[in-house]
């Protein structure tokens, strides 16, 4: 018999039913995980070794955590300098450029990869100028480490930036107050004030970004250059569709998944990364001339490594190629397949994450709450490549062509990339509006209901418009899911993308990588505004 963990009689409301739907779909969650990790483990005992074929784990294992680790360092460094630059500038324009720094978490890796191969690649405008001028290009190496560091310190460099600028926005008035008036330096600031609100944000920051770096897919395909800085994420993927070695991917995909639930056990000491950080004030204290001077360099420097790839990526779209583009039938079923998977896959991400979160919200027993967030996160530990792989493991073993399963899979597996930051987007605020309107909730006897409408949603709408842009853009942007289960019908835009540049076809994906972008800028901004709007107008 089921028993349900005791909810606090004097502050939070009895709902049962939350209590069960929030287990029912942690339960269907860690079911589905099982079933894929068990089909991995069965294909890896069944299918023989493919001959012919031997993979270095020991490079492949260094070369994810050396680029990893980089990238962590590189990223968390940019991002405090930025953060920091940006809590002390006032200047008009502020808010759009920490808009556009946090925008990162959902700009798709593939478009910024090829944005830095449209400025520094043989043919990029960097070349070109120098050729012009000098009369030989300066063969910059953009592939390589080099070029994927580039890549994951732009992105998520940026991301660090917006969470850690919320972390010295949170300063307590009353503190700044007291630095001020004892004339601290801008060091001694940093030191003093700065320092431990951003210290502890660093270590969760850290294990967030070094997972999205070793599990990264689309940016090592494209700027690898070859074998010697392939990752374990790529291997996986060239083992299962060049080299149909199920056995090899298999083995590559339990390191990978014992590495990643590693860094996922140390992360959970730490505080979680939310992808919502809320509007950024600037600080009211100045610092001298000469601090003001470094700021202002970090912030171009900063928003130039950031935004100009995307420019690029616009730019380089309007061009001879858009026509062509706008013109094919296959662009089109692209676009449809790829709006109808994001709107889908966002819809699924919203349903799933409230679920949880208010049946975690329903009660103040740890290990419950515990329970039922924990399969959330299993894509941290199963990432994008491997998640999928399991899926085509498990539908291969159910008799089922991928073919036919293949928009349920892409759909459900991309809603499994978008659960954790939703569940960290929506779970405080629930959690908060529970502690401190429980009481009265109790007084006026609403039931769950009435109290989803009348207190919760209302206060928590625009957070789920944050959910449901977050999730579209993360679905329109994944190349790792779609990768094995594209066909000729069954295509998205990263993958036609893809495709279009291992033809040589240059025009077509730049003009796709500006839509794409377009359309990706345009669902992170005004779904949450429309989302708030409707609250609005409903209340």
């Amino acid at each position: 018999m089921l028993r349900l963990p005791r909810f606090n009689s004097h502050v939070l409301p009895n709902r049962p039913l939350r209590l069960i739907a929030g287990a029912a779909v942690a339960l269907a969650i860690a079911g589905m995980v099982a079933l894929i990790l068990r089909a991995i483990l069965t294909t890896a005992a069944e299918v023989p070794p493919a001959t012919g074929h031997s993979v270095d784990l020991w490079h492949l294992v260094s070369m994810t955590a050396i680029q990893a680790g980089l990238t962590t360092v590189l990223s968390l460094t940019v991002g405090t300098a930025l953060a920091w630059a940006l809590n002390r500038l006032h200047f008009p324009g502020r808010d759009l450029i920490v808009g556009l720094f946090a925008s990162a978490i959902v700009t798709p890796g593939l478009i910024v990869a090829f944005g830095l191969l449209t400025i520094w690649g043989r043919a990029g405008w960097i070349n070109q100028a120098a050729l012009a001028l000098f009369g030989k290009p300066l063969e910059l190496p953009i592939f390589g480490l080099g070029g994927i560091l580039m890549a994951h310190v732009i992105l998520d460099g940026a991301f660090a930036a917006r969470i850690l600028l919320a972390r010295l926005d949170a300063i307590p008035a009353p503190r700044l107050k007291s630095g001020q008036s004892l004339g601290l330096s801008a060091v001694q600031r940093f030191t003093i004030i700065d320092w431990p609100m951003l210290a502890g944000a660093l270590p969760g920051l850290a294990a967030f970004i070094f997972l999205l770096a070793f599990t990264s897919f689309p940016i090592v395909l494209l700027l690898g250059g070859g074998p010697a800085n392939q990752t374990l994420e790529v291997a996986i993927y060239s083992a299962v569709r060049l080299d149909f070695d199920l056995n090899g991917a298999v083995q590559l995909a339990m390191v990978q998944i014992g590495i990643c639930a590693s860094v996922i056990l140390v992360a959970a000491i730490f505080a979680p990364v939310s992808a919502t950080t809320g509007r950024s004030p600037p600080s009211s204290w100045r610092d001298a001339f000469a601090p003001r001077v470094l700021q202002w360099v970090i912030l171009l420097l900063g928003i130039v490594g950031f935004g100009l790839p995307l420019l690029a990526t616009l730019i380089g779209g309007i061009g001879p190629g858009l026509a062509e583009v706008l013109a094919r039938e296959s662009f089109w079923r692209a676009l449809g397949t790829s709006v109808a998977l994001g709107a889908g896959s966002a819809a699924l991400t919203l349903i799933l994450a409230l679920v949880i979160a208010l049946g975690r919200a329903a009660t103040l027993a740890p290990l419950y709450r515990v329970s039922i967030g924990t399969p959330a996160y299993a894509y941290l530990a199963v990432p994008s490549v491997v998640l999928s792989l399991g899926f085509f493991l498990l539908v291969r073993n159910m008799g089922l062509l991928p073919s036919a399963a293949a928009p349920v899979v892409v759909l459900i597996a991309n809603a499994l990339l978008s659960l954790p930051f939703a569940l960290a987007t929506l779970g405080p605020p629930l959690d908060a509006i529970a502690l401190s309107r429980g009481k009265l909730i109790r007084s006026l006897g609403l039931g769950g209901w009435s109290q989803w409408l009348a207190v919760e949603w209302p206060l928590i709408a625009r957070d789920a418009g944050v959910v449901v842009a977050l999730a579209f853009c993360f679905s329109l942007g994944d190349l790792g899911v779609i990768a094995l289960f594209g066909t000729e019908d069954f295509i998205t835009l990263p993958l036609l993308m893809y495709r279009a540049l291992g033809a040589y076809r240059s025009n077509d994906a730049a003009a796709i990588a500006a839509l794409m972008l377009a359309l990706t800028i345009a669902a992170f901004v005004l779904v949450p505004k429309l989302f708030g709007r409707l609250t609005d107008a409903s209340s």
